[in-house]
């Protein structure tokens, strides 16, 4: 299976069946999935289904034992499009020595005069014979099943051609049809094989260390269990997802996140499979199997975004349906009407009517989208840009605004305690310990900075009893018998315990950037804790470029107050940003953004910002290594925190949708261009294949020119 003709096909004769109820497609890895009613249809005879069109079918499980089989099925199609050409090559030589003039070996059969000599008519029907030997069966099935195809449309031409003496041209179709068969192939097969060259990322083995005696023996990945101790030496490559137990060094994770400066490692730090260990050696304790590693779900993603098909790529589809026939109905009103009204001879217009039938098969059509949108796939995982589909490939490409969260985004989503500012005869002490206390309960950024505060300080910290969460403001609980509370401005204003002088001393730590996170009984204010995240440092830059791309607007949302997202804003200069925002909040912002302008993305960190995620026209998260649940939540994920990844996805989303509208507007234009020149009778059948295997590999070089990034 390797073009959209023959996943229609499969659509029309399977999927039509009783019992069965979805079927999907990966053209790119060759594969089929059927969702069926066993108590209906089975397996083997969905299988069964699919050999009777032409094409072959194994379970997917068993499809190594595929490759293994013998030279004639790996190797067939390839020797007889050889020999095709090889005959077809001997009897245009016999034929212009016979001759002994060029242009009478291409115009052989149009005058009597120039007749073919016997040895070149063999020669060539050899040449038709071997050149159609793959193509000829499945134009038979397309006859029994009443649905004419590409593979029916080349041997009725070459029929039509041998019947009208024109062997030199019969030859070349047969063999040249072959030829951009055999492209179309070889050109899934190198998508195909750059998605299988991020499985050779990963080891097929590890040094398993025996829990026992200690003794290291080699083993197969896929039987390391979770929670084996794996030993890597300087120069391997990690073989599963982990931590490391033992040892320092250094680890370039360029096969995740697709840059290779080197991370330190050291104990209870994470690892992951297909990165390359470069220092020192070191033991780690694998937290994943096999199948699970975070190298893994990329492959397998990628591999599934196939089937996420690119509106281009579903605009190509639908158009060569009815392509094909209108084109065959063209051919035989060519043939047949002119002659009728007299307007030239049988042979004439019969001629002009099967170069009409070459010019329908969709080949270089059909392949011109899959194969960019395979490549920019695949280029974009190898860069730690995951884009789960070509329909997202596409949207990103189309984007004019973007929406970003602040925190983990533009900063770096590790705020610091930069200052303790007890109120009404509280200590600093005291007020870092009710809020540790507090904090203890959650799993917030701001809770984060605030326990590493009290671990620097050595406070001993006791958690609050009867907490309870304040959605999008705070919480209370009780410390020593007495209720305590902590939480936002807002909510020290909600409480009705906002002085004068906190009120002060609140704004203007807000106006220096800082995020204020109060703390209070249920009597006053016991103080303020200003918080403060630093800007990432390429955050600028970043937005800079995003301009560059062709973004119009950047809007910052985030929950902060005022005062930190202007400080924020200054910073980074995006163009807009709201504030003090609750996670619904967020969604209403970016539904307007979309709205508005159409095409919106929303940038975060994939868990917290999951509905504004999933509101916008694309969801982008960042952070994506080593974290499912930001992969799952996003639409594209950036498995490192480089901010600069956005603005590449963009530039690269529109460099594919260039290369896609020029690979399309090159196969019409080639069409209507032959079209015309076939009515008038200025083309010939061997131009109108050549044309057409030409422009088939012109649109594959162009989609993998996608490949290099």
């Amino acid at each position: 299976m390797d073009c959209s003709e023959e996943v229609a096909i499969l659509q029309r004769e399977v999927g039509r069946r009783d019992g069965v109820l979805d079927l999907s497609f990966d053209v790119v890895n060759g594969r089929m999935s059927a969702e069926f009613d066993p108590d209906i249809i089975t397996s083997e005879v969905i299988v069964s289904a699919i050999n009777a069109t032409g094409m072959k079918a194994v379970p997917w499980a068993q499809r190594n034992a595929v490759t293994q089989e013998n030279f004639w099925t790996r190797h067939g199609w390839l020797i007889m499009t050889a020999l095709s050409g090889g005959l077809l090559a001997t009897g245009f030589i016999t034929h212009w020595g016979i001759h002994g003039s060029l242009v009478d070996a291409l115009t052989g059969g149009h005058e009597p005069s120039h007749a073919y000599p016997l040895t070149s008519i063999l020669l060539y029907v050899a040449s038709v014979v071997t050149g159609a030997w793959f193509v000829t069966p499945k134009a038979i099935q397309a006859v029994r099943r009443l649905q004419p195809d590409m593979n029916l449309l080349m041997v009725v031409a070459v029929i039509g051609a041998m019947a009208i003496g024109e062997w030199f041209e019969a030859a070349t179709v047969a063999f040249l049809f072959a030829v951009s068969l055999l492209l179309e192939h070889w050109s899934v097969e190198r998508a195909r094989n750059a998605i299988g060259a991020l499985l050779d990322l990963s080891p097929a083995t590890a040094r398993y260390i025996c829990p026992h005696d200690g003794d290291i023996m080699e083993k197969p990945v896929a039987e390391v269990p979770v929670g084996a101790t794996v030993l890597v030496r300087p120069g391997e490559k990690i073989p599963l997802d982990g931590v490391v137990t033992k040892g320092d060094s250094t680890v370039n994770q360029a096969a995740i996140t697709g840059e290779s400066m080197p991370v330190p490692k050291s104990p209870d730090d994470e690892v992951f499979a297909g990165t390359v260990n470069e220092d020192g050696a070191m033991e780690f304790r694998s937290t994943k199997t096999a199948d699970d590693t975070t190298l893994a779900r990329i492959i397998h993603m990628v591999q599934d975004a196939q089937s996420r098909r690119a509106p281009a790529q579903q605009w190509v589809d639908q158009f060569a349906r009815w392509y094909t026939p209108v084109m065959m109905l063209l051919a035989v009103i060519l043939a047949v009407l002119p002659p009728l009204l007299g307007l030239g001879a049988w042979s004439l217009w019969g001629y002009r009517g099967l170069v009409i039938l070459v010019i329908a098969c969709p080949c270089a059509l059909v392949i011109s989208t899959p194969v960019s949108i395979v490549s920019a796939l695949t280029s974009a995982a190898r860069h730690g840009v995951l884009v789960k589909g070509g329909v997202y490939m596409e949207a990103a490409g189309r984007l004019r605004v973007l929406a970003m969260d602040k925190t983990g985004t533009l900063t770096h989503g590790q705020p610091e305690v930069q200052e303790i500012v007890p109120l009404n005869g509280h200590t600093p002490e005291e007020l870092l310990k009710r809020a540790a206390a507090l904090e203890a309960h959650s799993e917030h950024p701001l809770a984060r900075a605030v326990l590493r505060k009290a671990q620097v300080h050595t406070v001993q910290v006791i958690p609050a009893q009867s907490y309870r969460a304040i959605r999008g403001k705070g919480g209370e609980g009780e410390i020593d018998g007495r209720l305590f509370w902590i939480g936002s401005h807002r909510m020290m204003h909600d409480r009705g315990q906002e002085s004068q002088d906190a009120h002060d001393r609140a704004v203007a730590l807000e106006d220096a950037g800082h995020t204020v996170v109060a703390v209070g009984n249920d009597q006053h204010v016991c103080g303020l804790i200003s918080i403060a995240d630093r800007v990432r440092d390429d955050a600028p830059e970043a937005v800079r470029l995003l301009r560059s791309a062709g973004i119009r607007k950047v809007v910052m949302l985030t929950g902060d107050n005022s005062g930190t997202a202007k400080a924020v804003a200054a910073a980074t200069n995006v163009d807009e940003y709201r504030a003090e925002l609750l996670p619904e909040d967020k969604v209403k912002v970016v539904e307007a953004l979309v709205a508005e302008h159409g095409h919106v993305a929303m940038v975060g960190d994939g868990i917290n910002d999951a509905p504004a995620l999933a509101a916008a026209s694309i969801g982008i998260a960042m952070g994506g290594m080593g974290t499912d649940a930001t992969i799952e939540t996003s639409d594209i994920a950036l498995m490192s925190d480089d901010l600069l990844k956005v603005s590449w996805l963009i530039r690269h989303s529109r460099r594919t949708l260039r290369n896609i509208k020029t690979n399309i507007t090159f196969a019409l234009g080639l069409k209507f261009l032959f079209i015309v020149l076939a009515i008038v009778g200025l083309a010939s059948l061997w131009m109108a294949i050549a044309a057409d295997t030409g422009a088939t590999l012109l649109v594959v070089f162009n989609g993998l020119r996608l490949l290099r990034g």
